[in-house]
């Protein structure tokens, strides 16, 4: 039996769902996208993390809302507006964030934490913290 962890979802056009291949880093993201492009923003990646540091780096997903679902710990999702202000979200299991579509994110880890994601990452863009 495939885990979320090792192994994430792809949610397609027309109600769709299919098993990714393992994930080996970052460089994983690329060839995914190339997979899935014909389902442009309203393709979606269901995935689950743990996590143990603060994140090292901002966010933003352009096209699409992403769900943070927080699974196990206690972790703080930061979001950045489009008017400079800042606003923070304190999850703890069972709780969930929205991140809307073109907003700024990052997140602290107040204990080791796991969470689920559901990202339209069409275009997502990084900057350091």
């Amino acid at each position: 039996m495939p885990r979320l962890e090792e192994s994430f979802i792809h949610l397609g056009r027309g109600g769709t769902a299919c098993a990714e291949p393992l994930f080996t880093g970052m460089e994983w993201y690329a060839a995914y996208a190339a997979r899935h492009a014909d389902d442009g923003a309203e393709g979606r990646l269901v995935s689950h993390y743990r996590f143990t540091e603060d994140w090292p780096m901002w966010e933003m997903h352009p096209h699409g809302a992403e769900v943070v679902i927080c699974s196990e710990g206690r972790m703080t999702l930061y979001q950045e507006h489009p008017d400079g202000t800042r606003s923070q979200v304190a999850l703890a299991p069972g709780d969930y964030a929205i991140n809307p579509p073109g907003i700024w994110h990052t997140a602290d880890v107040d204990e080791p934490v796991a969470a689920i994601f559901i990202t339209s990452g069409l275009g997502t863009e990084h900057r350091p913290r």
